[in-house]
């Protein structure tokens, strides 16, 4: 199967062009300037950007990934998908062992299926204090045993394990993480600078949520915040929702780690895609009001309602960046981050042909995937 996307506006790497690409076998084989060689499909000067790539989500269309319920984690995926997320990891909460393992065997087959680019484990070993919406009563010290157990069960699919570094026994599953192959994100943690950087050391590598569920950047104790956007080796993960981090504070990281440490991120829970409402983390009860998702009673933000191509388009709109930084920050980063920027993230030659389709509002107009419309262009 060829298809040739001409009359657009392609996002790369290098820049914005006006010009047409073609796609064979469901991978991008030419990317060209001016008016395609033949005939093709006209986007009418549509933008043309990589699919996204999301390395932290719970759920949407009502559906949470924490359930493990194989039929709600696919109407995640396609709610996901219909705003322009071609890659998508299955972020779980704080459970128990065995509603973690029973959670990551029945997520593995959809991974199997490659519906799912991963699971990330979030939680149990997270810091009391800065649990936000996971359950207090179930969090306890990181232990490699266990964590062995939960990397059995996922069958070579847990691919992100976030915790806190502070915590007894934390730098040893860290540890373990990275020779199993598998993301140590640190978040959700009480750790100071100097803990933070030692869980760093060990092979942390991503900073899950950065600013939210942990302490405050302070002049006088830069704390975690500092630790994580310093190190060149940590790729900062950012919710790019206008509820959990100010867009001054959005620049301030960005300017710092750049578009090649910065990971746009949804965090989006069931509520993503639906209206306001009652809804379940794993075993909590969420709160949406006004788009928001807050513990029942007024409590902890729990999630978010967000979805990549807000992210996306907030990015440009709302915190300045280029529409090739945006591209980069919510598809190529964590496409690295994952491991797979070989193979997707950019609209390159020799790629798998995942992409959206934007108008000059920046809103999603078509989504392909895997050289296949999932989403016919509009």
């Amino acid at each position: 199967m060829s298809i040739t996307l001409s009359d657009a506006r392609v996002v790369t790497p290098e820049g914005v062009h006006e010009g047409w690409l073609t796609i064979e076998d469901g991978r991008i084989t030419h990317v060209g300037r001016g008016a395609a060689p033949g005939p093709g499909l006209g986007l009418g000067g549509r933008y043309v950007v990589p699919g996204f790539v999301d390395i932290h989500s719970h759920g949407g269309a009502g559906g949470s990934f924490p359930n493990g319920d194989q039929e709600e984690a696919r109407r995640v995926v396609e709610l996901h998908a219909g705003h322009g997320t071609t890659t998508i990891m299955a972020s779980l909460v704080t459970a128990t062992t065995a509603e973690l393992s029973r959670a990551a065997s029945a997520l593995a087959d959809l991974c199997d299926d490659g519906l799912l680019a991963g699971i990330h484990l979030e939680g149990p070993y997270i810091s009391k204090a800065r649990c936000g919406a996971h359950n207090p009563a179930l969090l306890r010290d990181p232990s490699t045993q266990e964590f062995t157990e939960l990397l059995k069960a996922g069958r070579g699919h847990v691919r992100m394990l976030t915790l806190a570094a502070e915590l007894p026994g934390a730098l040893d599953t860290i540890r373990e993480a990275v020779a199993n192959n598998v993301i140590a994100a640190l978040g959700h943690s009480d750790a100071d600078y100097e803990q933070t950087l030692r869980g760093i050391e060990a092979g942390g590598s991503v900073a899950t949520h950065l600013y939210n569920a942990m302490p405050s950047l302070h002049h006088r104790d830069p704390g975690p915040v500092a630790a994580l956007l310093e190190d060149e080796r940590v790729t900062v993960e950012l919710v790019n929702d206008g509820v959990h981090v100010h867009p001054a504070m959005m620049r301030l990281a960005y300017d710092v780690a750049g578009p090649g440490r910065t990971a746009l991120v949804t965090d989006a829970m069931a509520a993503a895609g639906m209206g306001d409402g009652v809804y379940g983390l794993g075993p909590m009860r969420v709160e949406v009001l006004d788009g928001v998702a807050r513990l029942a009673g007024g409590g902890s933000i729990a999630g978010s309602t967000l979805t990549m191509d807000v992210a996306f388009r907030r990015a440009v709109q709302q915190v300045g960046l280029s529409l090739p930084e945006a591209a980069e920050v919510t598809s190529l980063t964590p496409a690295r981050v994952l491991g797979l920027a070989d193979h997707l993230g950019s609209v390159s030659v020799g790629k798998r042909a995942d992409l959206v389709v934007l108008t000059d509002d920046l809103e999603v107009s078509g989504v392909m995937r895997h050289g296949k419309w999932t989403t016919a262009p509009r």
